[in-house]
């Protein structure tokens, strides 16, 4: 689940990390009286969209009057902001972080992450912060610095000192470093993150480490231990079709291709949205309904494939182990009397049950395209689709 920067900057700020001043505003009204709080002479207007790349996209703006928070206000607020993370479709800026200026020296990269590699949480740092990281990162990798934290040490001094060496940090940073990167780290781990980005970490013209911008995503499985970040969560930045499937527990997720994918299990999804790939056509989104689905799971993700005007056609790939090729068989037949099937549909069934599966959809009468194995049902599915258009 992602937050905005001003919920993130709310939760840093309660774990004792300096951040500016700032209030989230959803009007233009409310921006004036949040820059008359703050008091001047410099404010940033920042657009409160769950993407990055909002500076190179006009979302954010330094201003030095009330007059400018207020036109930059009403600019943004219901504007349509295309990213290179948004899509083309962009995303619409609803609400509005005015926040103090800084005085800034130098920004710095600085991001804690979960390696799944090493199983730990890892911090990526560079003294090339800013908008360009990606760039960064692409052409000069030499310039960013990673290393993971042992959970049995959590951080260590040697830490620090690699740290503040590696970002070329005076005294008085070394000095702030310890204490910020403990409580970054503290408050990464309490709160289940699984993402605590800070793009800049700046150094003031007076020497201090401040965190100028925030971005926060946490652990979906592990909300239930935290349900005041669940209040955090804002349904107008999420995919209709995700937050549906949120509620059935399905792992889904849109993607921009033309077929729609209903797979059982995690890298047999990735393994079916692959072979689509090759063979010319791109899946339209990632959906896993599970091992333990049941006839009405399976129903309501189909509808949820379904319901994206971009599919074109659907494959239904199911390897049944716990679970069962006939519930599939009973959940897809029964989602297409419902909502009815305009698109070609191929369903390949292998393992538990999968001749009383396949039995249940000759007997369904609908127009199916039967497959016996995943090479055979991707290709099949491909050339339905070409020919349908």
């Amino acid at each position: 689940m992602n937050i905005h920067e001003y919920q993130a900057k709310a939760l840093l700020r309660e774990a004792g990390v300096a951040v500016p001043r700032g209030q989230a505003a959803f009007s233009p009204d409310e921006a004036v009286k949040a820059a008359q709080a703050l008091g001047g002479p410099v404010w940033v207007v920042k657009a409160q969209i769950h993407a990055g790349g909002r500076g190179k996209a006009g979302g954010v703006k330094v201003v030095k009057s009330i007059d400018d928070v207020k036109k930059e206000a009403e600019r943004l607020i219901g504007a349509t902001l295309v990213t290179h993370q948004t899509g083309p479709q962009g995303k619409e800026v609803r609400r509005l972080l005015i926040e103090e200026g800084a005085a800034i020296a130098r920004e710095i990269y600085f991001s804690l992450l979960v390696d799944r590699e090493s199983s730990r949480v890892a911090v990526v740092a560079s003294t090339e912060g800013g908008m360009d990281i990606e760039k960064v990162a692409h052409d000069t990798p030499e310039k960013i610095i990673s290393f993971s934290i042992d959970p049995a040490t959590n951080i260590c001094p040697f830490h620090v000192r690699l740290l503040s060496k590696a970002l070329k940090l005076e005294d008085k940073q070394h000095k702030q470093m310890g204490p910020l990167l403990t409580k970054l780290y503290k408050a990464f781990t309490e709160k289940d993150m699984s993402l605590l980005e800070v793009n800049p970490l700046i150094v003031t013209k007076d020497g201090d480490l401040v965190c100028l911008d925030a971005k926060v995503s946490f652990d979906s499985n592990a909300l239930y231990r935290h349900p005041e970040l669940m209040e955090l969560r804002d349904l107008t930045e999420e995919d209709d079709k995700e937050i549906e499937a949120s509620k059935y527990d399905l792992n889904y997720i849109s993607l921009e291709g033309s077929i729609g994918c209903m797979v059982n299990g995690a890298g047999l999804a990735m393994a079916t949205m692959d072979i689509i790939k090759l063979y010319g056509a791109a899946p339209a989104n990632f959906l896993d309904v599970g091992g333990s689905a049941t006839k009405d799971k399976v129903a309501s993700a189909f509808k949820i494939i379904t319901s994206d005007p971009s599919v074109k056609g659907i494959l239904v790939n199911i390897f049944g182990g716990i679970m069962k090729c006939d519930v599939i068989a009973e959940g897809v037949v029964a989602a297409v009397k419902e909502v009815g099937l305009k698109v070609p549909l191929v369903v390949r069934l292998e393992g538990t049950n999968v001749e009383l599966g396949k039995e249940i959809i000759a007997k369904s009468g609908l127009n199916v395209i039967s497959a016996d194995d995943l090479d055979d049902a991707a290709q099949k599915i491909v050339k339905a689709v070409k020919e349908a258009a």
